[in-house]
């Protein structure tokens, strides 16, 4: 049975937490890639290489990888044509709090960044496409706003919070999805929460400087 979320302990989540495997286990973007989808769901090296287009021997070696750095566990065993395939799921979440992502190399968040702005803009595409902003309650918005050191502080922090909000609502709604014997169908939905600084505004390029206009002669 997939992993919910809410069961997945979070990782690094003081500056006294912060372990370096976990920084080497996501520091790969394909590691990053399967531990997003384990704690998702229970699936199998070769389910996912498919799911992410990538080697299945890429795929495997990073699987282990997590699951020797104890991201992830393995759940079970199936025979399949003469191989045995394993199934893992997600025992950490990718996360890191504040305090523990500063401790980490600008090159490896940069790294981590690119995987999830990624898989954002993928996800929100093919939803477009399939009539996935057609709900009446789906929400698209876009702020472009100016702040001091303390109001960036302070957007963070609301949308650090939105994100565990997330999370107890989905632990919540699994509880219901349990007990209602399909009555009410599970919806997949898809939260993207980007806070970033824009770059500076150009300064308007300075007036040509001429004599003026000519007076007419009369």
């Amino acid at each position: 049975m997939p992993a919910s979320k809410d069961s997945a302990k979070p990782i690094a989540r003081s500056r006294e937490e912060l372990d370096p495997r976990i920084v080497r286990a996501l520091s790969h973007p394909i590691r990053h890639k399967v531990l997003v989808a384990l704690n998702e769901r229970v699936a199998s090296p070769k389910e996912l290489a498919a799911e992410l287009g990538e080697p299945l021997g890429n795929v495997s070696y990073h699987t282990r990888v997590l699951a020797q750095l104890g991201c992830i566990e393995l759940v079970s065993t199936t025979q399949r044509r003469g191989a045995l395939e394993h199934h893992y799921r997600a025992v950490m979440r990718p996360y890191f709090d504040d305090a523990a992502w500063a401790q980490i190399p600008v090159s490896t968040r940069r790294s981590l960044f690119d995987a999830d702005l990624d898989r954002l803009w993928t996800e929100a595409v093919e939803a477009a496409k399939a009539g996935g902003f057609d709900r009446a309650r789906a929400h698209v918005s876009w702020s472009a706003v100016e702040v001091d050191e303390q109001g960036f502080n302070e957007l963070a922090d609301l949308l650090g919070s939105v994100a565990e909000r997330a999370l107890k609502i989905q632990a919540d709604a699994a509880k219901r999805l349990q007990g209602n014997d399909g009555a009410s169908p599970a919806i997949r939905t898809g939260i993207g929460l980007l806070q970033f600084e824009r770059p500076a505004a150009e300064a308007p390029a300075p007036a040509a400087k001429g004599r003026g206009r000519a007076k007419r002669k009369r």
